[in-house]
């Protein structure tokens, strides 16, 4: 099985180059968790080995209807690169991606480490340095988006850019679960949402992701960067798209899908 596990990382890997592969049904059952996050953990470390620096985690399926969907009862999580930054009102070269989405979040940064199995909400609170609008770009290194959870998981979380923007709001001055959200493309509306579309407030998504790290032997460190998951439907991406998305009390975020030919 481990031999498995290293034929499916290489292949998500390769992936990278610009060719989609077939689901991993052949290598990981749809729902073995274990093995996707071995998965992931393979490429995760071989990407360190590499320089690159791990900065912050992802938490994905943080919508009910998409676990159910894919026969889960939780969310996911993927590791955040430095090299997956994007700055505020950039741009993203079209070259890089192979079908990717864009989808609005709060993100969240550390201000000091979790680790503790049973964090609760006031703690995880109080580790909070500041909130931050931001949009995740994830990319499927699976044909089609035809992805179970093991897919996805292994694939990094469907993980591959991201945007924060530059108003830092504190804890404290914010309402999570009611901020409304509003996702534009080109100007026009393409995604509402709400905090509270993201398992049911942005910091239950945090405390799932700090609580699973912690069994794992792993922590939430300061100054990591957490993705807390979607806040309303992802959006295909056209390359010319111009991306921007306010959330209520927080800010905005923005950057351009490159250029159309």
């Amino acid at each position: 099985m481990a031999k498995d596990y290293e034929t499916a990382a290489r292949a998500l890997r390769e992936a990278y180059l610009g060719v989609p592969i077939s689901p991993l049904r052949e290598l990981l059952e749809p729902v073995d968790i274990d093995g996707a996050y071995a998965v992931q953990a393979i490429n995760t470390r071989l990407w360190q080995d590499q320089g690159r620096r791990l900065i912050g985690r992802k938490i994905g399926l943080t919508a009910k209807a998409v676990q159910a969907q894919l026969g889960v009862d939780r969310p996911d999580l993927g590791a955040l690169f430095e090299d997956m930054q994007i700055p505020d009102g950039g741009r993203l070269d079209p070259a890089k991606a192979i079908q990717p989405k864009a989808e609005a979040e709060i993100a969240f940064v550390m201000a000091r480490d979790v680790d503790d199995p049973d964090v609760s909400i006031e703690t995880l609170t109080s580790a909070v340095d500041y909130a931050v609008a931001a949009i995740e770009i994830v990319d499927s290194r699976i044909a089609d988006w035809k992805i179970a959870f093991a897919d996805t998981v292994a694939d990094n979380g469907s993980s591959a850019f991201f945007v924060l923007g530059t108003d830092h709001r504190l804890l404290r001055d914010l309402d999570l679960y009611s901020c409304g959200m509003v996702m534009e493309i080109n100007g026009a509306i393409a995604s509402l949402g709400a905090g509270a579309a993201c398992l049911g407030h942005p910091l239950n998504a945090v405390q799932w992701l700090a609580r699973t790290l912690s069994a794992r032997g792993e922590a939430l460190k300061a100054g990591d960067i957490i993705l807390s998951g979607a806040l309303g439907p992802m959006v295909a991406l056209t390359p010319g798209d111009q991306v921007r998305t306010r959330i209520g009390g927080i800010g905005t975020c923005a950057f351009e899908y490159g250029t159309k030919s």
